[in-house]
């Protein structure tokens, strides 16, 4: 039999049993260690760690909702929202005397009791600049420390004021409009080393021109377009591609704080504009510095030791949120057979030449497209390769136990209609492999390869809230998976003229001088909802509201608003295509809505309305010819049919054409007190009506989605006489009414 063993994986941070005792075990300085996010063990994920610094005991439930917000931003931006799985967040809930953090907003500004220390101007340095937020590092790290493990710290103070940074450890604001974006371009910094593509340092003071070398920023170069592809550096692979974040990847001028002699991948990336997403020249940067934390194993058939040839080799890998790792399995060399991505191997199925030993490797990679770098793509980050020397005998077979789940995709939360779902599995001393049975909401579904993942997307979920099940043996592990987009809403500012129709799909207004509108997300599901927008199909970007009140709207005018020496909102005159859109909680995107912004020149422009109205109307008129069947043939099974015209005017929105019959013997043909056995039946079909079927009376013909003009009907009659019916000599007639109505005049 096989033994198991988990890798592990350092940690960064200080050891909790040396600094802990530093740390009062209850009131001003306590601290509690809260696990927000465990998706599997400290010693193989990447801990990000977040410390609230200011918050008093009764400030708590604030700290709380600004955490949910930062991490719900977070996990709506890749490549956090893919490798959420390889993250485990803890908060450390610390207890100041004091609310606030130092300088908050001004040199002048009283300084707090705080436990981190955190403060603006850098901690109150005049040399500073304001939004340069710092804390006590020494501090950080002992409170940190009291987290199962450290891979990031990001302390966040209590103020709402604009203010962040990078360094060793990220710092944030927890209570400005945009504060929960200011923490994902802090960890840039700190776990990215990436820098800042701003053509400033000082706000509203230019920022001049380059004069260095070639930049060591991966993002910055003096290279041109040209240069990078004929050497092959910087972001070569990327040229030409749709930028993540807007645009296209090319070479824009700006960046390392000089607005000039310098250039970077994009228009406006986070590392620029807070709000956009990482270009895909910083996301494959940070894709390889979260993966590189954690080993791509998290446990496996032992390979120190030789395995016999009858035993079964396991593998349980990390599982990110969108696509599954790659498992390939050789014996000597050579792919083993049907074995693609599966998580076991069963030696005694290989039927091993006798008499010599074996090589077996499985080769363990991540098929990310955010890494083209084949150095990043062959590292450790994304490639594992075990191998195990299968020995020429068996192993004493193991006592057979029942199969159990031992652990997967974390289930304390709904996880998104697409996500990938994965269940970890006893391994069974006698080698058996156990089968994963899944369900959803009661009906059993089917899982690639070995049982073991589920893709979500695969199964088309429409809207609602489902419950998915994994059961092996006796052991069943349950997830709410939620299905339905978040409702997205907007509001505009009231526009000098409404173009589109009451309801429309698209709205389309005019707007005379500056306008604004604002986003609304709500979800039927717990946690933060992030709005997004964008303008004519540029980089979607958070809707944060407004830079200093995250529940006014945002305002677009042609000079934009400068607040703190920096602009927003800059529009220039013309037609805009504004589409928004939510991130859920669980990860789901929902599908986009828009409207169209007709911004005009207050100055050369004037709108003005020229019309006319159009009575309601609804005219049925028919023709002069009635339907007349002919002669009924007794004793003869026939079919016998008929036609008239008519002619329907309809100035409605939506119409229906209808027919119906008041007398006696309702929708039979009758001769005095004799009527047909067999219904008439009734067609309508129109170059502008949506018709039928034959049907029987009373029923409705013809639908209008649309107004319609002398629309010209043919309104078809059918009737069956069968062999045995008894017809009375005379005329077979009937009186019907035919009605044209509507509920939207």
């Amino acid at each position: 039999m096989a033994l198991w063993v988990a890798p592990v994986v350092a940690a960064l941070g200080v050891s909790a049993s040396a600094q802990a005792q530093t740390i009062p075990s209850t009131g001003v300085g306590s601290a509690k260690v809260v696990p927000l996010q465990v998706t599997g063990p400290a010693t193989n994920r990447f801990n990000l760690v977040i410390a609230g610094d200011g918050y008093t005991e009764a400030d708590m439930p604030k700290f709380r909702a600004e955490v949910d917000k930062h991490l719900n931003v977070m996990w709506s931006i890749e490549p956090y929202k893919s490798y959420r799985n390889y993250i485990n967040v803890y908060a450390i809930e610390i207890i100041s005397a004091e609310s606030g953090i130092d300088c908050d907003s001004s040199l002048t500004s009283p300084r707090r009791d705080t436990v981190l220390g955190m403060g603006f101007w850098g901690g109150c340095n005049a040399g500073s600049v304001q939004r340069l937020v710092t804390v006590n590092n020494a501090a950080l790290q002992r409170y940190t420390a009291l987290a199962p493990g450290v891979s990031q710290r990001l302390a966040i103070g209590n103020s709402s004021t604009y203010g962040g940074a990078g360094g060793a450890n990220a710092t944030a604001t927890g209570g400005n409009s945009m504060s929960a974006l200011i923490s994902p371009h802090e960890i840039g910094h700190s776990l990215g080393n990436l820098q800042d593509e701003y053509d400033y340092y000082t706000r509203g003071v230019y920022g001049g021109c380059y004069t260095g070398g070639e930049p060591s920023s991966a993002h910055h170069t003096l290279l041109t377009v040209e240069q990078m592809k004929a050497t092959q550096r910087k972001w070569w692979r990327w040229l030409g591609e749709p930028s993540l974040s807007g645009g296209i990847i090319d070479r824009y001028a700006g960046g390392l704080y000089f607005a000039d002699c310098v250039y970077r991948p994009s228009a406006h990336s986070i590392m620029k504009s807070l709000g956009y997403y990482y270009d895909q020249v910083g996301l494959e940067i940070m894709t390889q510095r979260i993966a590189s934390r954690v080993n791509l194993v998290d446990g496996s058939t032992p390979t120190t030791a030789p395995v016999g040839n009858k035993d079964t080799l396991w593998v349980d890998t990390v599982q990110p949120v969108d696509h599954d790792l790659n498992v390939a399995w050789t014996l000597d060399g050579t792919a083993v057979p049907s074995s693609a991505n599966r998580r076991t191997l069963k030696l005694g199925d290989l039927l091993l030449t006798s008499g010599q030993t074996h090589t077996v490797t499985a080769t363990i990679s991540d098929p990310t497209p955010f890494v083209r770098d084949p150095a990043i793509q062959s590292s450790t980050a994304l490639k594992r390769v075990l191998t195990w020397t299968v020995k020429d005998e068996a192993n004493p077979a193991g006592t057979a136990a029942p199969a159990t789940i031992t652990g997967g995709t974390q289930n304390d939360r709904a996880i998104g209609r697409t996500d990938v779902v994965n269940v970890v599995v006893s391994k069974p001393a006698d080698g058996s492999v156990p089968t994963v049975a899944w369900k959803l909401d009661g009906a059993a579904v089917t899982a690639a390869a070995d049982g073991r993942t589920l893709h979500l997307g695969d199964l088309n979920l429409n809207g609602g809230t489902h419950t998915l099940t994994a059961t092996v043996g006796e052991s069943t592990r349950t997830w709410t998976v939620d299905a339905k987009d978040a409702v997205t809403t907007v509001a505009v500012s009231t526009p000098k003229a409404t173009l589109s129709q009451p309801g429309a799909e698209i709205p389309e207004y005019i707007f005379e001088g500056p306008f604004s509108f604002k986003v609304t997300a709500t979800d039927d599901q717990p946690g933060y909802v992030v709005p997004e927008y964008r303008v004519d199909g540029d980089g979607w970007q958070n809707f944060y509201g407004w830079p200093t009140d995250a529940n006014a709207p945002f305002q677009f005018s042609v000079t934009g608003t400068d607040i703190d020496a920096l602009n927003y909102g800059r529009l220039p005159y013309g037609k805009h295509v504004i589409e928004y859109r939510a991130i859920d909680a669980a990860g789901n995107i929902s599908a986009p809505k828009k409207f169209i912004a007709n911004y005009i020149d207050p100055e050369k422009s004037e709108v003005g309305t020229v019309g006319g109205t159009v009575p309601a109307t609804l005219a049925l008129s028919l023709g002069a010819t009635p339907p007349v069947f002919g002669a009924f043939v007794p004793g003869k099974q026939a079919d016998y049919t008929a036609s008239q015209l008519a002619s329907v005017t309809s100035t409605a929105g939506e119409a229906t054409l209808s027919v119906s019959d008041s007398g006696a013997n309702p929708g039979h043909l009758v001769n005095g007190a004799f009527a047909l056995p067999e219904p008439l039946k009734l067609s309508a079909t129109s170059p502008l009506g949506v018709g039928s079927a034959p049907k029987t009376i009373p029923s409705t013909l013809l639908t209008y989605p649309a107004p319609a003009t002398n629309d010209e009907v043919t309104l078809s009659f059918a009737q069956r006489i069968n062999a045995s019916d008894g017809l009375r000599t005379g005329t077979y007639a009937k009186t019907l009414t035919f009605t044209l109505s509507t509920t939207t005049p």
